[in-house]
Order: structure tokens, then sequence, then C-alpha cells
């Protein structure tokens, strides 16, 4: 999909690693006292994307300030080894998703490729391993996931999305468990039931509301999260490419509307680098990257439609997107393969 941007900024290059530790200090300026990596500075935080954001600060090599955000997690988590979905909001709920939950196997993992510490999977397992107890009561015997509690009640309903990001954080905690010599709570039959839900049992997602196939993530995650093949994954890729991406300017979140987001052009160059599409992917960071503000910073996303950055929002875990999409092109540390399980 072609088209004129009257108002494209001159953006920087994808392989300029300053650009990236620009990234990562704008997400410090986001980190509270406590080691909470907040949306913006003193803004709301969700335990995911306060994950993703830390992810980022190790690839730049800030392992102290990572090491904080696993203190956090460790600091708030809830009885049944959940988290609420979200923190210093005025909107509160008592929502805990079960992919927010898991997705410290991801953080935890990552960090340690960097680090190579295994200090801090010891330290830190008890945290992880009770988080994955509670995601894996939300399992039906289909595979899929429900995607939340409330309260007491489970809500009747999976997220492709979701839980596809489950999968790759249960192949990460079966990773951790083997590499401190302990044994995890994920039997193959689990692992197995998940991946093929997200292959092939389309009806198990959005059961309850409308379909999600509408948003882009629906499309690259199950890729993301290692639920194809390579070859697989390329032709998935190529399949719906025409429907999200605009030439340009990146990855629309939703097919419907005129809207790219900095977050899902990162997510997908990841994917597009794990099934061999180096070209594509570097093509598409690079476009992303018109999407930054004189201050090197990502804005949320841009509706071309308006010629305007829309929300209003620079947040913290798009700079951590951004510098994982960045470091699966440029190899800047040793985690730069971490998506090619």
């Amino acid at each position: 999909m072609s088209l004129h941007i009257s108002k494209k900024n001159n953006s920087k290059s994808i392989f300029d690693k300053e650009v990236y530790l620009n990234f990562a200090k704008y997400i410090l300026s986001c980190q509270d006292s406590e080691g909470g990596i907040r949306w913006e500075p003193n803004s709301k935080l969700d335990p995911w994307d306060h994950i993703e954001s830390a992810m980022g600060l190790d690839v730049l090599g800030f392992e102290e300030q990572s090491n904080k955000a696993y203190e956090w997690l460790r600091a708030y988590q809830e009885n049944d080894g959940s988290w609420l979905s979200l923190y210093h909001s005025s909107n509160k709920n008592d929502l805990k998703e079960t992919n927010y939950s898991s997705y410290i196997a991801v953080g935890m993992w990552h960090h340690f490729l960097n680090f190579n510490n295994l200090d801090f999977l010891n330290e830190f397992w008890p945290v992880l391993d009770s988080a994955i107890e509670f995601t894996l009561s939300a399992q039906s015997k289909h595979g899929d996931f429900f995607w939340a509690k409330d309260k007491d009640n489970w809500l009747d309903d999976s997220l492709k999305t979701g839980c596809s990001s489950i999968l790759m954080s249960l192949i990460c905690y079966k990773k951790i468990a083997k590499e401190l010599n302990l044994k995890d709570r994920v039997s193959d039959k689990q692992l197995m039931n998940l991946k093929d839900c997200l292959r092939n049992k389309p009806l198990r997602f959005d059961r309850n509301w409308e379909s999600k196939s509408r948003y882009s993530m629906d499309w690259y995650y199950p890729v993301l999260s290692g639920a194809f093949s390579k070859s697989e994954s390329a032709k998935i890729l190529s399949k719906k490419w025409d429907e999200f991406v605009v030439d340009g300017l990146g990855c629309k979140c939703v097919t419907e509307e005129p809207w790219v987001t900095a977050a899902e052009s990162s997510e997908l160059v990841i994917s597009l680098t794990k099934s061999g599409l180096t070209n594509k992917a570097e093509e598409l960071l690079q476009d992303t990257f018109n999407l930054m503000d004189e201050d090197g910073l990502l804005w949320t996303g841009y509706v071309f439609k308006d010629e305007k950055f829309w929300p209003v929002e620079k947040p913290s875990w798009t700079m951590g997107a951004a510098i994982l999409a960045g470091n699966s092109i440029n190899k800047f540390s040793p985690s730069s393969n971490f998506f090619e399980f």
C-alpha cells in the first residue's frame, strides 16, 4: 500500500546504536523508585509492558536497573502468583490476566541470556514458578487459556495473542527450569495442546465477543511465539502483508483503521527476522522510525489519514519493543536471536 507523507520525518538509521541508547535512557526515566517501569514518567503501569521495557534495558546493558524491575514484580505479586492488570491508575480493576502473569518467564530468560547470571534465575525462580502455576490453572481441555480472572471467577473466553504470549512464556519457563536443573510444572501434553489450539482451533478464540482477527497482533503473534515453523511463518506473514502494512510508515494496529503503531511494527520486525525475512524487517523498522519525534523518541502511532500522531504518548514499552527489533537486526547483545527458538 503506497502513501505519500507530506510531513514525513527525516528518521534516524536503524543501524545506529545511539538511537537505541536514547530509547533505553527514556525507559530509565519512566522507572520509579520501586523499580516499576511506568508507561510514561509517573503514569500507569501494567506488568506485561513493564517486562518488555525491562527487556529493552537488557539489550543495552542496564543490568542493575533491569533487576529492579523484577524486584518490583516480586513485591507486587498476588498470593495466587498473579499480578493485577493495571497499577498507578484511576481506572482500577480486579482483573488478573493470564498472559500478563506468565510473561515474567520471557523476561527472565532474556535477562539471563544477556548477563549469564544464574543467581538471578535462582533468586526469582519462586516468583516465576508461582506465576506459572496461576496461569496453568486457566488452561481448558482444548489447549487454550482463559484470558483473565475477575476476583474469583475465570472469564470464559480466550485471546489468540494472549495464548501466543503464554506459549512463548511456557517455553522460556521450561528453559529456565532446565538451566537450574529443577522440575517444571509444564507437561509436554499441555504445551502440545496449546500449540495445536493456536494452529488448528480458531473457534476457541473470541467465543463471546467480536473476532479480533482484525488486529495485526492476531496475525503475527502466533509466528512470534513459535507456534509455526520458519517456512510456515514466512507464508503467514506474506498472506496478510498488504492488509496490515503501509509503505513508508509501518504496521497498522487494526486493519480498517488508518493508524499505524510503532510497537506492533517493531514486533512484526522481530517476527520477520525469525522467519528469515531480514530485508523486509530492515525496511519495515526504518519506516517505523518515521514515527520518531525531534527528541528521538517514538510516538505510539500515526493516523495517516489526518497526518497526526495519536495518542499523544511516548510509552516506555514502545521504546522497549523498538530496541528488541533493533537487536534482532543489529545483534547488539547475546539475546539478539532470542525469539528464534
